[in-house]
């Protein structure tokens, strides 16, 4: 008895524990009915693509496979959570800069774009980049059309890309050194030379 009290008093097991993060907003991209034939006939199950995001610069995806399509989206939405991947964006809206993506068969381009441009992507893509909170980007799906491939592809992409702060990090320089343009150099070193 008095051990029982005790466990009480620790507080809540793991089990008892609600969704710890509902900042995260999930996306079904895909849902296949699978069969397996067995000697009494067909067993149907379900396998669910979900992908995941906070929409401020996380995103991940997750798959899951049950009897019941209620329990394969739980269980993808699991698995997406376990695997989020931070992205940097520009502005908190675009990529910083053009990307391609590659996972097997799929091959996927994404391109930053201006303000007020929105997302031009299809069907899995699309539903990657809203989850992670990109406003405007153009992309293009060249390779295979399996939704799987195609999210791979995309969050290879991502993982790919890097902002001005990190290069300027790895190269041990300003961001200011990094965002510099070259051409407007030139014009003010050729002014010196004539001066000289």
């Amino acid at each position: 008895m008095a051990e029982r009290e005790q466990r009480r008093d620790r507080g809540p097991r793991r089990d008892d524990r609600r969704d710890e993060n509902p900042e995260f907003a999930d996306r079904l991209v895909a849902i296949n009915r699978v069969s397996k034939t067995v000697k009494g006939g067909k067993r149907f199950g379900f396998a669910a693509l979900v992908v995941v995001g906070d929409q401020r610069g996380r995103v991940g995806f997750g798959k899951g496979k049950a009897k019941e399509v209620p329990e394969a989206i739980r269980k993808a939405t699991e698995q997406a959570k376990r695997s989020l991947v931070r992205v940097p964006l520009r502005d908190g809206r675009t990529l910083h800069h053009d990307i391609e993506g590659r996972h097997g068969a799929g091959r996927v381009v994404m391109r930053s774009a201006p303000a007020g441009t929105g997302i031009i992507a299809g069907g899995p893509m699309r539903a990657v980049f809203e989850m992670l909170g990109v406003q405007d980007v153009v992309a293009k799906s060249l390779g295979s059309q399996n939704p799987y491939n195609m999210i791979r592809a995309t969050i290879h992409g991502l993982k790919l890309e890097s902002s001005p702060r990190m290069v300027a990090q790895r190269r041990g320089k300003k961001v200011a050194d990094i965002l510099k343009k070259p051409d407007a150099e030139a014009p003010a070193e050729a002014a010196e030379a004539a001066e000289a």
